[in-house]
């Protein structure tokens, strides 16, 4: 049986462990971490809770070639086959979902089952950026994708990239109706958990007709190209509450996007060919 003294003792050690609990809420309904720093929803405190991309940042989009960064950015995403820019939150790209055009003869001599062929054996090509499309079909195909892409990722982790982003998602609208939305949806979480897993946030990289599939993918965030020139910015900023870094290659475009959307998401303009800083055609401004 419990004495008085021992009960109060018990009482008030209660009430400190109550009234701190109190304290870290208001704190998080604040914004603020435990240390007044990072909120919670943006730092990896766990292996599966990779940190995300902060919202409404400065950002570029350096996927032709890194450069030093321009004044004031603090998101950079760079391609694979680069380095992470240094002291900036980093965002490795990588083409999840369609060949590279200097990867084709790779995919045809090693893994050509991997890749989409028509009637007549000949790969299914994006003709915009001459890009054959991977198989995406069967879970087989996709266990044996995720197995390749998969090292990709794991790679942008050994170089220091805190995410990935994803790219061509959408390429069953170029695969004649051989892929379906279905197939890419059930590839793209393979990926997002590889991506999870190695300690990447993973990003969504276009896609706005699967905004819907967003639970059963995986993703964390979004990468965007051209929001503000169609009019879809609202529709990602809602799926992934304001976490969404958007491309524009337009004046029309990073006008349209400022204006609507300027005070909440992340938003560069770019030259189509995205070009490293220093090389003819070079573009770069924000809002």
């Amino acid at each position: 049986m419990s004495t008085p003294v021992a009960s109060a003792a018990r009482s008030r050690r209660v009430h400190a462990l109550v009234a701190a609990l109190l304290a870290v809420a208001a704190l998080a309904a604040c914004g603020g971490g435990p240390d007044g720093g990072t909120p919670d929803h943006e730092r990896a405190s766990t292996a599966d809770r990779p940190a995300l991309p902060p919202v409404h940042a400065g950002f570029d989009y350096q996927i032709g070639g890194g450069y030093t960064p321009p004044d004031g950015v603090r998101v950079v995403s760079r391609d694979r086959s680069d380095k992470p820019a240094a002291g900036r939150y980093s965002i490795c790209y990588v083409n999840g979902f369609q060949a590279q055009p200097s990867a084709l003869d790779w995919w045809q001599e090693n893994h050509p089952d991997l890749v989409l062929h028509d009637a007549d054996g000949e790969p299914v090509m994006d003709t915009d950026w001459n890009e054959a499309l991977l198989d995406t079909r069967t879970a087989a195909r996709r266990k044996a994708l995720a197995r390749i892409v998969g090292r990709w990722i794991e790679g942008c982790a050994e170089k220091g990239f805190q995410a990935v982003e994803l790219d061509n998602l959408d390429s069953y609208e170029r695969s004649g109706k051989r892929l379906t939305r279905g197939d890419n949806v059930k590839f793209a979480a393979l990926l997002t958990r590889r991506a999870h897993r190695s300690g990447l946030a993973a990003g969504q990289k276009n896609g706005q007709e699967l905004l819907e599939r967003r639970s059963a993918m995986g993703f964390d965030f979004a990468v965007t190209e051209e929001c503000g020139q169609y009019k879809e910015c609202g529709q990602y900023a809602k799926a992934y509450d304001g976490r969404v870094l958007d491309v524009e290659y337009t004046a029309k475009g990073l006008a349209a996007a400022c204006r609507n959307w300027g005070e909440r998401l992340s938003i560069v303009r770019r030259d189509l060919d995205v070009r490293p800083e220093g090389e003819d055609g070079y573009l770069y401004k924000r809002c």
